[in-house]
């Protein structure tokens, strides 16, 4: 080992520090209201060395006292929590609105709005910041912690840029720059299907909970997967990971390189799905115009009902999907695949046909495929934390994933 490489392996005091308040932290999130006993006891760190951490967290007003445990003898254990007063405003950017949410530390959310999105970016820029304006006059800004935005498209996170959005007008549009230039407070962008990815690991099912690979999979205008490797999101060298939608599934030897026909996404998506439908029930295409998503529910209830047509147009979809899911496993070997998708409505006609596509191998046989907890208010909720990452991060940018942390 050369020299330098080892000097990039030293942990210094400090990182060992930060490394176990960040086991602390996620400890009171994933479990709410321990004791510091509970916290020795789960995270393997001495009694002396969590009560200096939680001396430090009390300071910095990130945890707070909560009452005193039942106790059967002694002196009954105060019990610990993240602060409900550390706060952070997320926005979820779609094509057709802005979800605003107010969040807690625990993520609790405290206030949602809901506005129009406007075409040009300066707009949306100042309606962000006018809306943030309020939150903070309100809630006051000392207690905010940042800003985090959630925006469909390819998204440099390092920089806080959109790169390539899904209006015309979102090229490379400084999105940090111009916020936190109007705002005064730190700012977060990321891409909605990694938002939401961390969203569903960080507060669903204990599925996820220290699992090496997991895959969200967001199926709706588009598809999109956010990929999460040991704890933490996996953004490529240019920012672009998971864009599988853009997987062949079924060549039609065209000459297109972006959006085949044949594609994953051309083929799942809600637009596609009522397309399928429109021919079955009427032979001709369906009106893309609209809300799909609205469609698709319709089709998924009326399968629900016993509907022929509906019923075939989901098997169709469901096929394809099981399809694109049975390549994700084969190249990236996941512990966990949640499915967020408008389908979702009808999960129990979908889930046979989907899994009928995996292979007999041991890969398929110990994945676990799910549904979305969080539905819609994933990319918010992804959004909203985006500004806790940091809390919750150890020094080298690692969520903990595992019970043992760095002895102190």
């Amino acid at each position: 080992m050369s020299q330098s490489s080892a000097r990039t392996r030293v942990v210094r005091p400090a990182q060992v520090r930060e490394l176990n308040s960040a086991v602390v932290l996620q400890l009171l999130r994933r479990h709410q209201r321990l004791s510091r006993a509970e916290i020795s006891r789960f995270s393997g760190l001495s009694e002396g060395t969590v009560s200096r951490i939680i001396a430090e967290l009390l300071e910095r007003r990130l945890v707070v006292e909560d009452g005193a445990e039942n106790s059967t003898g002694g002196r009954p254990a105060t019990r610990l929590q993240l602060s409900p007063d550390v706060l952070a405003v997320g926005v979820d950017i779609q094509n057709w609105e802005m979800r605003f949410c107010l969040g807690s530390l625990r993520g609790r959310m405290i206030e949602t709005a809901i506005v129009r999105t406007p075409a040009d970016p300066e707009a949306m820029m100042e309606v962000i910041a006018e809306r943030f304006a309020d939150f903070a006059g309100r809630y006051g800004v000392s207690g905010i912690e940042g800003l985090g935005i959630s925006t469909r498209g390819i998204v440099d996170s390092r920089n806080g840029v959109i790169t390539s959005g899904n209006l015309p007008r979102w090229v490379e549009v400084p999105v940090r720059k111009q916020l936190q230039e109007r705002c005064g407070i730190p700012v977060y962008v990321e891409n909605n299907v990694r938002a939401a990815a961390l969203a569903e690991y960080e507060h669903s099912a204990s599925q996820t909970e220290g699992k090496q690979c997991v895959l969200f999979v967001l199926c709706d205008e588009g598809l999109g997967v956010g990929i999460i490797m040991d704890g933490r999101l996996y953004h490529g060298p240019r920012m672009s990971a998971g864009e599988f939608g853009q997987m062949v599934i079924a060549d039609q030897g065209g000459p297109e390189t972006h959006d085949r026909p044949g594609c994953f996404e051309e083929l799942v998506c809600n637009p596609a799905i009522w397309e399928r439908y429109a021919k079955l029930t009427t032979g001709r295409s369906g009106v893309q115009s609209g809300d799909s998503a609205a469609r698709v529910r319709r089709i998924c209830h009326r399968a629900i009902d016993g509907e022929p047509e509906a019923i075939e147009t989901l098997k169709v979809t469901a096929r394809y999907l099981g399809i694109g899911l049975s390549n994700l496993i084969w190249g990236l070997d996941p512990d966990v695949i949640v499915l967020s998708a408008t389908l979702n409505a009808a999960w129990q006609l979908m889930l046979p046909v989907i899994t009928a596509q995996f292979a007999h191998w041991p890969a398929f046989q110990r994945v676990i495929l799910r549904p979305s907890e969080l539905g819609d208010q994933a990319a918010l909720i992804g959004a909203t934390g985006l500004p806790f990452a940091r809390i919750f991060q150890t020094a080298d940018g690692h969520r903990i994933t595992g019970e043992a942390p760095a002895p102190a």
